[in-house]
């Protein structure tokens, strides 16, 4: 079943076309990645599912329903973003920051209720951070606290997960290790996963299915076999690489 799709979306930024007549579908359950250069519109597209943008022509549908038409709160139980870079300003806890993803389930003025608290804990045991919940979110190393913030994501319990770049500030077992969380979570769970991606090998590893833009329009999409060739990578980035059991080499 079709869970997130994009109908003939359009964007721009001061006149700016950012993205070009998109349609994609994803199914529940699915693994997407998406990948492109810089500038391709990645961030853009991924904002525009989640509700963060409104497209200039077209629509987003969650499970048939325009996504701007829904109530806010019903999107945030649904749907939850784990951006690229993100500043925590107070030296708030591990738990308190997840908490914060019980939000769209706790009415103003009041307080979380001993389920919300059985919810956080089951998030953050699930992003393995259960032993950090009383950490302060600025003592934890750049892969802790991406895990944080994924923990924080599982806790507004959604059925599609977005993620902006979760490995760029990373080193290779941080990279490692939070992959295989979202992959355990997708298989596991059945948490549909749409997430950006600038390191090709790493999409082609852990996504199902990858779509690659090339200024602003989907340049083809498909399995990681079919996205990730020679001619493709040539055509899209400019470069000649050779492929070893899938990999990309420079």
């Amino acid at each position: 079943m079709k869970i997130l799709e994009a109908k003939d979306i359009s964007f721009g930024y001061d006149k700016k076309e950012v993205l070009k007549n998109i349609n994609l579908s994803v199914e529940e359950a699915d693994f997407l990645g998406i990948i492109g250069p810089n500038g391709s519109g990645k961030t853009t597209l991924l904002k525009m599912l989640c509700r963060g943008l409104k497209p200039g022509q077209g629509k987003v549908l969650f499970k048939g329903e325009d996504i701007f038409r829904l109530d806010t709160r019903f999107v945030a139980k649904n749907i939850a973003m784990v951006p690229q870079d993100e500043n925590i300003i107070f030296p708030f806890t591990v738990f308190e920051i997840v908490m914060m993803g019980r939000s769209p389930y706790i009415n103003r003025f009041s307080w979380e209720k001993k389920e919300d608290v059985n919810i956080v804990h089951s998030a953050m045991k699930l992003a393995d951070v259960l032993r950090l919940r009383d950490r302060n979110i600025d003592e934890l190393s750049s892969g802790e606290r991406q895990r944080v913030f994924i923990a924080r994501a599982l806790a507004q319990m959604p059925k599609v997960l977005l993620l902006d770049e979760p490995t760029s500030h990373l080193d290779i077992n941080h990279q490692r290790d939070v992959l295989e969380l979202i992959k355990k979570l997708n298989e596991n769970v059945k948490i549909t996963v749409i997430m950006i991606s600038h390191d090709i090998n790493l999409a082609s590893k852990y996504c199902k299915r990858l779509v690659l833009l090339k200024t602003g329009k989907i340049f083809t999409e498909g399995s990681p076999k079919k996205v990730i060739t020679k001619k493709v990578i040539k055509d899209v980035y400019g470069v000649k690489v050779e492929l070893v059991k899938g990999n990309v080499l420079l």
